[in-house]
């Protein structure tokens, strides 16, 4: 008698890699889809009836011009999942900040009364945070795009491109005093501080040295899965 023969299953590695629903790529692919449903969502609440409209308008401008871009850049060069979630951060905080405008945050008068400070914190926070994740945007862009990839140079020059957008922020916000008057002064935020502008960018640099130590590592192991994925 003849051998029957049998139909032979393909090997594990013919099969098609369908994702399974627990799958950390499928989770990971879905991140950025997420994080714009929840800044757009926050975008429009925070346009109901805004302290001052124009500070809501000059603060949430970065969000209305970077999420549109991020969109249509999103398969020519798509970021890191951790580039995405610091982003949806700062925009928040943007957000936040220009609803209410910053001297006048709830939770920043919180932390002054509980703190005993003078003036509320939330603008030193906003300017931390432009230092924190504008660091790790550039620091992606540089070792995605330059020759600067485990350079000892990376560092220090993503931390001074940093300070260059600080500084401009600030030429900004004195573009604004010396057009608006006293009508830029919920935008400026200065709360009396004579020395606001010096501190801004000093807490940029802070947020930005600070996020180079703490992320670099994280931030590397985040571009190679990107590269996998």
């Amino acid at each position: 008698m003849s051998a029957t023969p049998t139909a032979t299953r393909p090997s594990a590695e013919k099969r098609p890699a369908t994702p399974l629903p627990g799958d950390r790529r499928t989770g990971s692919r879905r991140l950025p889809a997420v994080l714009v449903a929840v800044v757009a969502l926050a975008l429009a609440a925070s346009a109901w009836h805004p302290k001052d409209p124009m500070t809501w308008l000059l603060e949430t401008v970065w969000v209305m011009v970077g999420l549109p871009l991020a969109i249509v850049l999103r398969k020519r060069f798509p970021l890191s999942d951790l580039l995405c979630c610091l982003l949806a951060a700062h925009a928040l905080v943007l957000i936040v900040g220009g609803h209410y405008t910053y001297a006048e945050v709830p939770a920043g008068d919180w932390v002054r009364d509980l703190l005993g400070l003078e003036r509320n914190p939330y603008d030193r926070l906003g300017h931390l945070m432009q230092g924190f994740v504008p660091a790790v945007l550039v620091r992606e862009l540089l070792v995605r795009t330059s020759p600067l990839r485990g350079s000892r140079w990376l560092a220090p020059l993503t931390v001074c491109a940093c300070l260059a957008f600080s500084a401009v922020f600030e030429m900004l916000e004195w573009a604004a005093a010396v057009t608006g008057g006293h009508a830029a002064d919920a935008f400026l935020a200065t709360q009396g501080d004579v020395w606001d502008t010096q501190w801004d960018m000093f807490c940029a640099l802070i947020g930005a040295t600070v996020s180079l130590l703490l992320l670099s590592r994280l931030h590397d192991r985040r571009l190679a899965r990107l590269g996998r994925d």
